[in-house]
C-alpha cells in the first residue's frame, strides 16, 4: 500500500509532538496547545480520517461518547478526537453526533498529525492527506499506550476503538448492554424510569417523542403507544413498572 506510519512501540514513552490548533469557539478564534491540552492530565485520545465519513460517524465517535463515564471513573480527565479537518467541519461534526463529552480537536494543517508519523496520503479518495486511524492513552504529555490500526487495504477499524482502550486502562471492566428510552418531555414516569437507571449506574440514549422520533415509531417497534418504553440489551423492557420489577428479579 505504500504506507508508513510509527508502531505502537516507537510512540509508546514518547512525548506526543508540540502544536497549536486554531479553533473557533463561538464568533472567535481561539488557539490551543497540545501544553493546554496534556500537562498534568490523563487524556485517552482517539484519531481518524476525517469528520463525517462512515466508520468515523457510525461507530468511533459515538462509543467514545457513549463510554465517557467509564473512562472518567478511570481517572481520564478528557476524551479527544484528532482529525485532519478544519475547526468549522469539526465543531460542524461535533454537533451533529450530539457527543458532549467529546473534545474534537482540528488539525487541518496535519501538524500534530505528521509530528506522531500518522499523516497519510488519502489522494485516491480525493482527501488530501489525512490522520492513520490510532488510540492512545497520553500521562502528562507522554504516550503510555498506543494502538494502531494494521496497514491494509480500506479503513480498518479493529483496537482503536474505545472498548479496547477501556479493557486497556481496567483488564475487569465489562461493557454494559446498550440501553434505549423512549421518552416524551414533562412525563413522571419517564422520570422515574431515567432515575432508576441511573440509580443502577447505566448509561442509556433517550429517545424523545416528537423530537427524535413518534409515537408511530413506538407503537411499530413496540406494540404501545405509551412512554416510557425501556430496551435493554436488545429486550424490550416497557415502561417505569416493568423496569422497577425487572430490577427486582
Amino acid at each position: 500500500m505504500g504506507i508508513t506510519i510509527k508502531t505502537e512501540a516507537e510512540l509508546q514513552g514518547q512525548k506526543v509532538p508540540s502544536a497549536v490548533f486554531h479553533t473557533r469557539q463561538g464568533d472567535a478564534w481561539v488557539d490551543v496547545s497540545t501544553d493546554e491540552l496534556f500537562k498534568g492530565k490523563k487524556v485517552a485520545v482517539f484519531s481518524l480520517p476525517g469528520a463525517f465519513t462512515p466508520t468515523c460517524s457510525s461507530t468511533h465517535l459515538p462509543r467514545y461518547n457513549e463510554l465517557a463515564k467509564e473512562f472518567y471513573a478511570r481517572g481520564v480527565d478528557s476524551i479527544l478526537c484528532v482529525s485532519v479537518n478544519d475547526t468549522f467541519v469539526m465543531n460542524a461534526w461535533l454537533a451533529d453526533q450530539e457527543a458532549e463529552n467529546i473534545v474534537v480537536i482540528p488539525d487541518g494543517n496535519g501538524d500534530f498529525t505528521r509530528g506522531m508519523g500518522m499523516l497519510v496520503s488519502k489522494e485516491q479518495l480525493g482527501f488530501g492527506d489525512r490522520s492513520w486511524r490510532y488510540s492512545m492513552l497520553v500521562d502528562d504529555g507522554v504516550i503510555e499506550k498506543a494502538f494502531i490500526e494494521p496497514v491494509k487495504d480500506g479503513d480498518p477499524f479493529e483496537v482503536s476503538d474505545a472498548d479496547t482502550m477501556l479493557k486497556y486502562i481496567d483488564p475487569q471492566w465489562k461493557a454494559q448492554e446498550s440501553v434505549a428510552v423512549f421518552t416524551k418531555p414533562g412525563c413522571p414516569f419517564c422520570a422515574k424510569a431515567k432515575a432508576l437507571l441511573e440509580e443502577k449506574g447505566l448509561a442509556y440514549e433517550e429517545i424523545v417523542l416528537g423530537k427524535d422520533a413518534s409515537t408511530t415509531s413506538v407503537r411499530a417497534i413496540t406494540g404501545k403507544t405509551s412512554v416510557p418504553q425501556v430496551f435493554i440489551g436488545g429486550k424490550h423492557i416497557g415502561g417505569s413498572d416493568e423496569l422497577a420489577a425487572y430490577f427486582a428479579g
